[in-house]
């Protein structure tokens, strides 16, 4: 029975979450969130992330009932993500493994989501989608490694639902994607946008700035609402995901999809992705926000899952990198 404890802080979310064999005892989390048209900076997410740690920390051990002497590995987000929130919460982490005398186990966030995800919804070898604000990617499992079969070659589904928030001065608060997925829900007319699939990569820079470019003239001239451009984003965008999606579903021979990221949350991208998998006779597994969004309780799972399978990071070796690519990581544990 292991009890390891999950430190996350690789973009505007910070988590702390204690998990012991598969079971999430805390999961504790606060979000940076600023004014109406802004993004987070490094320093500014960083900052926040150094003002609240320990806070977090104390509830996430008073949630789980556990004390220091209980857990026997630290873990941790090595990468990918923003360099200064990472360093943040990574020094934080190193010292409380020293304190404890703790083994030390930095993690690749995207494993960590894809391995919470798997262990929350029972699927066993599903094709995954990964979704949030910094990535995007199709990902498959073989021959001990999640295989990268598509990703974005530019910015990231969640950047590009979270700009177009900026345009239209929407509340960072839960988060601007959550309020972009509320307008479209209201949007009745479609605007044609650009679809860039390009093999099994997807790009969504071009369609970022047309609708940036014509946003303000469609809706002043009152052809398109706000409501209008956000479901028509939202219908192109995830468009491009499910036809990725599914045909490395059919490459696989896969029969199980399962969302991951920030995005997963969003109920528009499962339902139209539970309507291929419908067609193909395959099912569709996504969790809530607790799980989705950049949590602790994800790190410290699959930090111990490299620890059980012999993988505790050497001292000298518990940096953080920013670009940590999901296909680097050996899978040792399946």
């Amino acid at each position: 029975m292991v009890i390891s404890i999950g430190f996350e802080g690789s973009a505007n979310k910070l988590g702390i979450g204690i998990v012991e064999d598969g079971n999430v005892l805390s999961n504790c989390r606060r979000t940076f969130i600023t004014p109406p048209g802004e993004g987070f900076m490094p320093k500014a997410t960083a900052q926040h992330h150094r003002d609240n740690i320990l806070e977090v920390l104390q509830e996430a051990l008073d949630k789980a009932k556990i004390e220091p002497k209980d857990i026997d590995v630290v873990c941790y987000t090595k990468g990918p993500g923003m360099g200064a929130p990472l360093v943040s919460v990574a020094v934080v982490a190193r010292c409380v493994a020293q304190l404890w005398n703790k083994p030390i186990v930095g993690v690749n966030h995207c494993i960590g989501h894809i391995e919470m995800g798997r262990v929350v919804t029972n699927s066993d070898n599903p094709t995954v989608l990964y979704v949030s604000g910094g990535n995007t990617q199709v990902i498959s499992y073989a021959r001990n490694r999640y295989r990268i079969f598509g990703e974005t070659i530019d910015i990231a589904v969640g950047n590009c639902l979270d700009r177009f928030a900026r345009v239209l001065k929407l509340s960072n608060d839960p988060s601007p994607g959550y309020n972009i997925e509320q307008m479209a829900k209201k949007g009745k007319k479609f605007f044609q946008l650009p679809y860039a699939v390009k093999g099994m990569d997807v790009s969504f820079s071009g369609l970022l700035s047309f609708i940036e470019d014509n946003a303000e003239k469609l809706i002043s001239s009152g052809e398109y609402s706000p409501e209008d451009l956000c479901f028509s984003l939202q219908e192109t965008v995830f468009a491009m995901l499910v036809e990725t999606t599914e045909r490395a579903m059919a490459h696989c021979g896969s029969q199980e999809v399962l969302l991951v990221g920030g995005v997963a949350c969003n109920e528009r991208l499962q339902q139209m992705m539970g309507e291929m998998c419908a067609e193909r006779g395959a099912k569709v597994y996504a969790t809530d926000e607790r799980y989705c969004i950049d949590n602790g309780a994800m790190i410290a799972h699959a930090g111990s899952l490299l620890f059980t399978s012999g993988k505790a990071t050497p001292w000298e070796e518990t940096t953080i990198t920013q670009r940590y690519r999901t296909d680097d990581v050996e899978v040792t544990w399946r």
